[in-house]
């Protein structure tokens, strides 16, 4: 079993810094309480390639997830695949950015669980609590792109 799940939120900053931000996944602790910590490898700007390895708390266990970013257009879009070998994990995921008319960006999150082995049980209640709480993510996301980055003058 599989199942996808998406958030769409306003954030009031333009789409070249919000990108910026997203797409720098060193950020995700910010918007993220699961995220106990997260690396990129390498370091540097990300890239297609750029790998992301955290260690992430879901219903109390701690479990290390590795994300490969495998698509990126700047401004637009952003794209990754877990590689971790976990129960449940994000098989794709991505960012879909537009700019709006009065200089903000509106993004678009989405993520496709997929279960494995004793995870194709759990896949069910983990997309179910991704998608009750989607739309309390993006408003993460957005409270924290929003004081992460200088409003523009």
């Amino acid at each position: 079993m599989s199942g996808r799940f998406e958030a769409t939120v306003e954030v009031d900053r333009p789409i070249a810094e919000v990108f910026a931000y997203l797409a720098d996944g060193r950020n995700d602790p910010q918007f993220s309480p699961r995220v106990l910590r997260i690396e990129r490898i390498p370091d540097g700007p990300t890239a297609v390639g750029t790998v992301f390895r955290s260690t992430v708390k879901d219903a109390g266990m701690k479990t290390a997830r590795e994300f490969r970013i495998t698509a990126l257009e700047a401004p637009v879009l952003l794209r990754w695949a877990e590689i971790s070998k976990n129960s449940v994990t994000a098989s794709e995921g991505g960012y879909d950015l537009t700019p709006l008319p009065d200089g903000g960006t509106r993004v678009r999150l989405h993520n496709l669980l997929e279960g494995h082995g004793l995870g194709k049980l759990l896949v069910g209640l983990a997309l179910g609590a991704a998608r009750k709480d989607a739309d309390a993510f993006g408003r993460r996301i957005k409270t924290a792109a929003e004081a992460a980055i200088a409003p523009s003058a």
